[in-house]
């Protein structure tokens, strides 16, 4: 499952024939020394003796995807996932970058955790890994975090968020939103009012009602994302919104937008697909932090990602053992795995339904994504010159998700059974071949 780290240089070269780029009409790839060295008529005279060829006939070519939120558990609950483990489900979902949340044990707060979680990632080497810092010490929401210490380790940490807890502390959230400036870091927030969701199990409505299950209502995500917007407006920094989950979440960020302040958000995949009434049936795979929402706010997520109001889809991979998981629905731990299936639900979410085309599907998911990160490798054209990020995704096949086949080291998925559209079968992380029919490459 482990690769060389992401700094060693690509062995030969490798000519990717007839890849249908952002969805257009099918051209040749030459890889060289971990760049894009000709795309289309040239590509072909460049090969060699030593040169690898891929038919890439009938897929679809997109940027390495970039996923602004997952949880890779390590340190600390390495039985849930691993770096390496979770690095693989990345590869092979078609991702070349993620950003691994704080919530860790011990709390990603210190350079020291930071470095941790960076030197597994390389040495993974399966696609780049970029920790997150905390906001506050121990996620308390008391004090700062090291953010400054953070941002100049080898780390290079540039998002901060306390994700699993919100900043609700206003005058605590300006301070982080301030510091941030000096480093153009971005805080990326949970949006969730603590106090209006205490004993919270499920969205609040006729669903909740009738199961009998404490109501999450939509106003507390809502007011702490205009409350911040506020604030960043004020201070002049970047706020990042976390998976926004309702509608008048979707109507504050475009007002906020439309003002001119600098803040972009995240949509998950399950939040584009799955509705609250798959609760009806207790099943904690169903239950997540946001929690599944009604029909309607599904299609205002939709919407929003559609006409770029939320600019970017993560997954907010969470996995969790079975012991966590597999209990009854009050003791269930929140969260669900996405990695390796994100293009499928996104495909039949926003590409089937035809709000999105491949090259919409590349922006939200690659471009974006890398721009608020402030990666500077990722999220690139697919050009000469450029950084061979890259996946192949076959958009004619449909296949049913099998969680014992996934590289997770858990199996929290909602859409097990489930038949998707549109599988990535190959990924590239500079050059190098790190995934390929479901399975990572040494």
């Amino acid at each position: 499952m482990t690769a060389a780290g992401p700094t060693s240089a690509p062995v030969g070269r490798t000519l990717v024939k007839g890849a249908s780029i952002l969805g257009g009409p099918a051209r040749d790839l030459l890889i060289a020394d971990g760049i894009f060295a000709a795309v289309g008529a040239d590509a072909a005279a460049g090969a060699d003796a030593n040169t690898e060829t891929i038919d890439a006939s009938g897929l679809v070519a997109l940027p390495g995807l970039v996923d602004l939120h997952v949880h890779l558990r390590e340190p600390g609950r390495e039985d849930a996932e691993t770096v390496a483990s979770g690095s693989a489900a990345a590869a092979v979902g078609g991702f070349t970058a993620v950003h691994a949340m704080a919530n860790t044990d011990p709390v990603a707060d210190t350079a020291g955790v930071v470095e941790q979680v960076w030197h597994l990632g390389r040495s993974t080497g399966l696609c780049d890994v970029h920790p997150v810092g905390a906001v506050t010490v121990g996620l308390d929401g008391r004090e700062l975090a090291e953010l400054g210490a953070m941002a100049e380790s080898a780390a290079r940490v540039r998002m901060f968020s306390d994700d699993g807890k919100c900043v609700s502390d206003a005058v605590l959230m300006r301070r982080a939103l301030e510091y941030v400036k000096a480093f153009d870091g971005v805080v990326a927030q949970h949006a969730q009012e603590p106090r209006l969701t205490e004993g919270a199990q499920m969205n609040e409505g006729s669903v909740s009602g009738v199961l009998g299950l404490g109501g999450w209502p939509a106003v507390a995500e809502e007011s702490v994302i205009a409350r911040d917007v506020l604030l960043a407006g004020h201070v002049g920094s970047r706020l990042h919104v976390c998976h926004v989950s309702t509608a008048g979440s979707v109507e504050i960020l475009r007002w906020a937008k439309g003002k001119g302040i600098d803040v972009t958000a995240e949509v998950t995949p399950h939040h584009l697909l799955l509705t609250d009434d798959l609760v009806s049936s207790y099943d904690p795979r169903y239950k997540v932090n946001p929690p599944l929402r009604t029909q309607s706010y599904v299609d205002a997520l939709r919407q929003g990602l559609a006409d770029g109001t939320i600019d970017a889809v993560a997954t907010d991979h969470a996995p969790h053992s079975l012991e966590d998981k597999d209990c009854e629905w009050a003791a269930a731990a929140m969260g669900m795995v996405g990695l390796e299936t994100a293009v499928g639900v996104v495909a039949s979410a926003m590409v089937e339904t035809g709000l999105l085309d491949w090259a919409g599907v590349a922006d939200r998911m690659a471009v974006r994504p890398a721009r608020i990160g402030r990666l500077a490798g990722q999220g690139r054209p697919i050009a000469p010159g450029e950084p061979a990020n890259l996946v192949l995704i076959d958009d004619k096949s449909r296949y049913t998700v099998d969680p014992a086949a996934m590289l997770s080291r858990s199996r929290n998925t909602p859409y097990a059974g489930i038949e998707l559209p549109a599988r990535p079968v190959a990924t590239f992380l500079r050059g190098r071949l790190t995934a390929r029919e479901g399975s990572v490459l040494a």
